[in-house]
């Protein structure tokens, strides 16, 4: 069985020895490591449950007023407040408001700059860990303050969809800072894969997209008069910080948290009579159509973490195991998709659902582009002989995509 939630809060402390599940190996130089089942496990099984050594919300999903703790990410609406903006209905009430688990009573603000948290216990450990560094004080709303010069210059360059965020970075640096063990902090983070490039691409100038080449180096500016500090220079000279890109670039996890979601799943759960399911049903199916037309497929709280060991996880076309968020939070649930041997490797895919049915030749793009590797999973190799041309219908997505990624969206994408 996978670690107990409770315990979760441990695994800053000592990351590989908090389950007898998995254990991590060094595959080989181009691979690196691996994650591997110590035991068999079942589909359907929790692998494990795993807290991050940071994370953050994404900076437009945040100004958009989707609302989550500062800490953990847990969403701080209610399910029906998240509904009614969702769906832009300020009069919608949810039968059954009682499977909401939101409790507004417990949220926090720091008393400093107002951020928000989901408890006391939340707000407390981001106080320990690195707010104290990166609190604004009455300057949160400020414009000239060098944070938030730092977070307007990184929207600027990254519109929504987001998949990464400065903040993450800024974290980093803040937990180093506020840490007693620096050198223990540092060790967490080297573990990370922060490869910038390769011969043929680079991490960077992807995340931000080919229009904003020449914003890295303002960024690095603008972080350096933010955040610098004597003991991280090494983040802070012009490699270093390409580095330090490359490396929440690859290996932050998208994190989604919704009470919305979290109360649909309960109603699916409740036992009723048919005429009573019927209803439900409709009402949500009707729900989610007025939330469609409203804001399309935006629906969740979105930002990314560090995870040690899932981020030991490398990828295959066809994983045998994928990550969720089922505690409305940041812990992360690695779970089966097929029965797994002892011994035998543990893999997500780095791609969604509709990339993995694409040609080889799409996959392989796609990939590199991304994470600077040619995949070689059985899938991969099955397929050799395949022209290493993309179909038609490829082509014009990936030429509609590069269109949208040149104009600022207006929502928010649903991890």
């Amino acid at each position: 069985m996978a670690a107990p939630v409770d315990d979760m809060f441990s695994l800053c402390v000592d990351p590989f020895k908090v389950t007898s599940t998995v254990e991590v190996q060094f595959i080989d130089n181009i691979k690196g490591k691996g994650l591997f089942a110590k035991r068999s496990i079942k589909k359907g099984e929790t692998i494990l449950i795993e807290r991050p050594l940071v994370s953050s919300q994404f900076l437009w999903n945040s100004l958009y007023k989707y609302k989550a703790c500062e800490y953990c990410l847990r969403a701080l609406e209610t399910a029906e407040e998240n509904a009614r903006r969702l769906c832009c209905n300020p009069a919608l009430s949810l039968p059954h408001p009682e499977l909401c688990r939101v409790r507004p009573e417990l949220h926090q603000a720091c008393p400093q700059c107002q951020v928000m948290y989901c408890s006391s216990e939340c707000r407390q450990a981001a106080a320990d860990q690195y707010h104290r560094v990166l609190c604004l004080g009455p300057s949160e709303e400020d414009p000239d303050h060098p944070i938030n010069k730092l977070k307007d210059a990184w929207r600027s360059v990254h519109y929504p969809p987001e998949t990464s965020s400065i903040m993450l970075m800024a974290k980093m640096v803040a937990v180093v800072k506020q840490a007693k063990d620096k050198a223990h902090w540092q060790k967490l983070f080297s573990h990370f894969c922060s490869r910038a490039a390769n011969e043929e691409e680079e991490i960077a100038h992807k995340l931000l997209g080919e229009q904003f080449r020449g914003q890295l180096g303002s960024l690095h500016s603008l972080f350096k008069e933010a955040l610098y500090d004597e003991h991280l220079s090494r983040w802070f000279v012009p490699e270093g910080f390409r580095s330090l890109f490359a490396l929440v670039g690859t290996n932050g996890q998208g994190i989604g948290t919704s009470s919305l979601s979290q109360w649909v799943h309960a109603c699916d759960a409740l036992e009723l009579p048919d005429q009573q399911r019927e209803q439900l049903d409709s009402f949500i199916d009707q729900l989610y159509k007025d939330i469609d037309k409203a804001m399309g497929e935006f629906l969740n709280c979105e930002g990314s973490g560090l995870y040690l060991l899932q981020s030991s996880c490398n990828h295959s076309c066809i994983p045998n195991a994928e990550a969720s968020f089922p505690d409305n939070n940041f812990l992360l649930h690695l779970n089966a998709l097929s029965d797994i041997s002892a011994g035998e490797e543990i893999c997500i895919s780095y791609l969604d659902f509709c990339q993995r049915d694409r040609s080889r030749h799409s996959r392989h793009k796609i990939l590199r582009e991304n994470y600077l590797f040619v995949c070689s999973c059985s899938k991969c190799t099955s397929q050799m002989d395949e022209l290493d041309v993309t179909s038609e219908e490829e082509e014009e997505g990936e030429a509609e995509g590069e269109t949208e990624g040149d104009e600022m969206e207006d929502e928010m994408t649903d991890v």
